[in-house]
């Protein structure tokens, strides 16, 4: 964007574009460190109650944290 697109858009928008995607990011990442958590959780009492393997456990959740950390690496400001 050049510098009067980015004014335009602050007038309009009420914030610049700078702090919309860094909140936007932010969000992003609050929610997939929270479904990686529940992924974990769930796992974890699958183990716990012998329905799924310690190497199920562990193999999902390694997949859910590659996973997690390519969307952080994509999605920063």
């Amino acid at each position: 964007m050049n510098a009067d697109q980015q004014s335009a858009f602050e007038a309009a928008a009420g914030v610049g574009v700078n702090t919309l995607v860094l909140t936007i990011a932010g969000i992003s990442a609050v929610l997939y460190l929270l479904w990686l958590a529940w992924t974990a959780l769930t796992q974890y009492r699958a183990w716990n109650d012998g329905r799924a393997t310690f190497f199920d456990m562990t193999w999902l959740v390694i997949r859910a944290t590659i996973l997690v950390m390519l969307l952080g690496f994509f999605i920063r400001p």
